[in-house]
């Protein structure tokens, strides 16, 4: 098959050892497929993309997760506007605690045994695909347990921060009510590494949510945080980099993330601020490099 024949959609349907799925409550009253529905991780193939490389970038972004993944079943499906399409999904293991996973897109991740279900407001397709998958009577695979820290490998979220100075202050965007990481608080404009490197991804998210255009050459890393929100939670790592120059200034272009832009003193931050990046500020000032926190 040519990647011109394969589905545009992809989805992973994950098990644990004790046969519960890993689904995702998706966002409701927006334009999307499903909304308001119990799914599984998933998204739309980019460009020249496979399945599997569509469906392994899908899983990491939406959940921070990379695991052996293998061909499970290809399902139709309804797009928000009627349109139909067809999603190949794949199947894995992950022993995991839901609750520590991040969530950029939606709401949550629990896990759910089969029983449990027929109650939940399902998407159709996934809801189809879980069936097939009792249907088949499937051998529940032991995989390794994540429950000491520092046991085996863990996977490391990667952001991007930016920061911008300019007359002693410091850029900061106010996120949107409803949005799923730090709500009505300020932050960083950031986002997380995609299959691209740091500064392009900074570079990448500078533009798509400001209007703001910086030059890879006047970018310099000048603090780096890692942290986890609490013992044996999901280790992220927060790489802030700070523009010598840019042009544009700083416009609203993500109004369901982030509803205004501002500079603040460095020294007299807001209230209201990620935790993470009022520490880095601190860092930077004092000409740190490096902080830790949660561990």
């Amino acid at each position: 098959m040519t990647v011109s024949d394969d589905p545009r959609g992809t989805a992973a349907l994950l098990v644990d050892s004790r046969g519960r799925y890993l689904l995702h409550l998706r966002d409701a009253n927006k334009k999307i497929c499903d909304p308001g529905t119990w799914s599984i991780p998933g998204g739309d193939r980019e460009g020249t993309e496979t399945s599997r490389e569509a469906v392994e970038r899908e899983l990491l972004e939406e959940t921070g997760l990379v695991v052996p993944l293998e061909e499970f079943t290809v399902v139709d499906s309804l797009g928000p506007d009627g349109t139909k399409g067809r999603i190949r999904v794949y199947l894995g293991t992950w022993d995991g605690n839901a609750d520590e996973l991040p969530c950029p897109e939606g709401i949550m991740f629990r896990h759910f045994d089969a029983a449990t279900i027929p109650y939940l407001t399902m998407c159709p397709w996934t809801k189809e695909v879980i069936d097939l998958h009792q249907a088949q009577a499937p051998t529940r695979l032991p995989v390794p347990s994540q429950d000491r820290p520092g046991s085996q490998a863990r996977l490391n979220v990667v952001g991007v921060h930016l920061y911008l100075e300019q007359d002693g202050k410091v850029l900061l965007g106010l996120r949107h009510p409803d949005a799923a990481f730090a709500a009505s608080t300020h932050h960083f404009l950031a986002g997380h590494c995609e299959q691209e490197s740091a500064i392009a991804c900074l570079i990448r998210e500078a533009q798509e949510e400001a209007g703001v255009a910086i030059a890879p050459a006047d970018l310099e890393l000048v603090h780096v945080v890692h942290l986890v929100d609490h013992p044996g939670g999901q280790p992220r790592m927060g790489l802030v980099f700070r523009a010598q120059k840019w042009t544009g200034t700083p416009e609203v272009r993500e109004p369901d993330r982030c509803v205004s832009w501002g500079w603040w003193p460095s020294d007299a931050l807001p209230d209201k601020i990620v935790p993470y990046t009022r520490a880095a500020i601190e860092g930077i000032r004092a000409g740190r490099l490096y902080t830790e926190l949660g561990w």
